[in-house]
C-alpha cells in the first residue's frame, strides 16, 4: 500500500481558501424548496446536479489540482471512479492542461463513461473489487502520475466543504443536512464544516439496503465490511465497507446513518422529477428518501441532490416501474 499522509481536520481556514480556489470552475448551485405539502418534513435541495459535470464531486476535484505543485502537473494525475469523481479530476485537469487517467468501473453507467472520455481522460477498466482495492491500497498496478483520490484525500474533502458554506448562507435556519454515503467524503465535508460553523445542526447519512457499510459500522462502533453487498442503480454511494481512514474522518462529525430500501429511493426520484422537474441519479435522490422517512426531524432539513449523471434509459425504466 501506498503511504499516505495522516488524517487530519478539515479546518474552517481549509475551507474557505478552497471556495477562493475553485470560484471560477464550480457554479454555486441554488438551494430550492421540495413543495409537497402539510404532513412532510420541510426539505430543502441542494442542486448539485447543476454543477458542469452534474455532480458535486468537481469541488473537491478543482481544489485537489489547483494546490499540485509544477512537478506533480508534469506527472499527471489519476484517480478511481463508479463517473463522477472521474469526471470532476478529469475536467480539472483538462482546464489545468495536465493529463488524466481514470481506474473506472467497468459496469458504471454508460453515460458516465463516455463524459469522462469527452472530458480527455484515459480509461482502465475494471471490476468493481479491483478498483475496490485500488481505493483502498492507494495504488493500482500500471497507472502513474499523481493520485487524488475520490475520497480519502484532505484537499478534496475541503473543496467539497465550500457546499456548507452555501447552504448556511441560503438556509441559515438549517437544522439538518442529509447526503449520501459512498467513500464518505462528502459526508466527512460537511459534517467538519458544520461542527465549526453552526455545531446544532445535524449531519446525517444516506444508503442503500444493499450497501449499508457505515450504518453497520456506526452501530458496532468501529468500522465494518458489508457483507450483503450487492450493486444496484444506487451506484454512486454504499460501499463494501467502511476504510479505517475514513471511519477515523466520518465518526466524529456524523449524527447518524439512515439506510433505505431500492423502492425508497426510485420514489424519492420520481417525487424529485415530478415536484421539482430535478433529473436525479439514485445516490443522489438517497437524500430526499432519507429526509421522508422523518428520522432527520422536521426541517428545515437539506437534502444534497449529490448527481444527476444516469443514463435516461434507465431513468425512465425507473420512473415507469
Amino acid at each position: 500500500m501506498t503511504r499516505v499522509p495522516p488524517v487530519r481536520p478539515i479546518a474552517l481556514d481549509d475551507i474557505l481558501a478552497a471556495r477562493d480556489r475553485i470560484a471560477n470552475t464550480i457554479v454555486r448551485t441554488p438551494l430550492v424548496r421540495l413543495e409537497l405539502g402539510p404532513g412532510h418534513p420541510g426539505i430543502r435541495l441542494k442542486l448539485e446536479n447543476l454543477q458542469p459535470i452534474n455532480a458535486y464531486k468537481l469541488r473537491g476535484a478543482a481544489n485537489a489540482v489547483a494546490l499540485l505543485s509544477d512537478a506533480d502537473r508534469a506527472r499527471g494525475v489519476w484517480t478511481i471512479s463508479a463517473g463522477n469523481a472521474g469526471q470532476g479530476v478529469a475536467y480539472a485537469a483538462r482546464q489545468a492542461g495536465i493529463p488524466c487517467t481514470v481506474v473506472a468501473i467497468q459496469t458504471a453507467p454508460a453515460a458516465k463513461l463516455e463524459r469522462m472520455r469527452a472530458l480527455g481522460a484515459t480509461l482502465v477498466l475494471v471490476p468493481f473489487e479491483a478498483a475496490w482495492k485500488a481505493l483502498e491500497d492507494h495504488a493500482f498496478p500500471g497507472v502513474e502520475g499523481v493520485l487524488i483520490h475520490p475520497f480519502d484525500d484532505h484537499d478534496f474533502i475541503a473543496g467539497h466543504a465550500t457546499m456548507a458554506l452555501e447552504i448556511l448562507e441560503d438556509a441559515p435556519d438549517v437544522a439538518a443536512v442529509i447526503a449520501g454515503i459512498g467513500g464518505g467524503g462528502l459526508i466527512t465535508a460537511l459534517g467538519s464544516a458544520f461542527r465549526v460553523l453552526k455545531p446544532e445542526v445535524r449531519i446525517f447519512g444516506a444508503e442503500p439496503e444493499t450497501a449499508a457499510p457505515m450504518a453497520l459500522s456506526l452501530t458496532k462502533g468501529s468500522p465494518q465490511a458489508f457483507e450483503g453487498w450487492t450493486p444496484s442503480f444506487v451506484d454512486g454511494a454504499g460501499g463494501r465497507s467502511v476504510f479505517p481512514r475514513m471511519w477515523e474522518r466520518m465518526r466524529p462529525v456524523v449524527d447518524g446513518c439512515i439506510v433505505l430500501s431500492l423502492d425508497e429511493t426510485r420514489r424519492a426520484m420520481r417525487i424529485l422529477a415530478e415536484k421539482s422537474r430535478v433529473i436525479s441519479e439514485g445516490a443522489g435522490a438517497l437524500s430526499v428518501a432519507a429526509a421522508l422517512t422523518g428520522q432527520a426531524g422536521p426541517g428545515p432539513v437539506v437534502a444534497v441532490i449529490s448527481g444527476g449523471n444516469i443514463d435516461l434509459t434507465k431513468f425512465c425504466e425507473l420512473m415507469a416501474q
